[in-house]
């Protein structure tokens, strides 16, 4: 099996970083690499690029580290695109604290929204209201408090906006790839 169709998740990229001397979270750029793919795309060259320039390194320090960050653009993409609908934001899993899970989750929507942000207004005018809501909902997670104690209750309330995140972004795919995936138009009422 080669490194290209190996699952990606948080460790694994952390790890990667660490390879590279940085000790960043990946949450922020994954949220940036999410934004970039549901807009307009961003080719495998110029993500290889963004993510030495944010490491801080000319190039991948390997083949292997280099296909590592092509596999996470692949998988990202796939999964934006699939029809199931499976897209999962690159964060922190139940091995980190809730703490670490909400600094990570605050992290990445605010990679996620710096894009936005730079795209400017022109494309936000065809946007629905429900994508525009689910992202002034997201700056709302971009601001929140990341210090969460350990509770149920918590723990609850960080997924769900972990799952609100991961809808608003493939809310953003959808509405920026009408067809792709194929998935029912959620404002044409049903036929029966």
């Amino acid at each position: 099996m080669s490194l290209i169709d190996e699952r990606q998740d948080f460790s694994t990229i952390a790890d990667l970083f660490l390879l590279h001397g940085s000790m960043q979270s990946p949450a922020f750029l994954d949220g940036r690499l999410c934004a970039r793919l549901a807009m307009h795309d961003i080719d495998p060259a110029a993500w290889l690029e963004e993510v030495c320039l944010v490491l801080g390194v000319e190039q991948p320090r390997d083949e292997p580290s280099a296909e590592r960050f092509l596999a996470w653009r692949r998988q990202t993409l796939d999964a934006l695109s699939g029809g199931e609908l499976g897209y999962e934001p690159l964060l922190p899993d139940e091995l980190f604290s809730l703490a670490e899970r909400a600094r990570g989750l605050k992290e990445w929507t605010q990679g996620f929204l710096e894009v936005i942000e730079d795209a400017g207004e022109a494309p936000r005018e065809a946007w629905s209201t429900a994508l525009r809501e689910a992202l002034e909902d997201l700056e709302g997670i971009a601001a929140m408090p990341a210090d969460l104690e350990e509770s149920a209750e918590n723990e609850g309330d960080l997924f769900a906006l972990a799952e609100h995140a991961r809808m608003a972004a493939m809310l953003l795919y959808t509405e920026q790839h009408p067809g792709r995936p194929q998935v029912e138009d959620a404002e044409t009422p049903t036929r029966h």
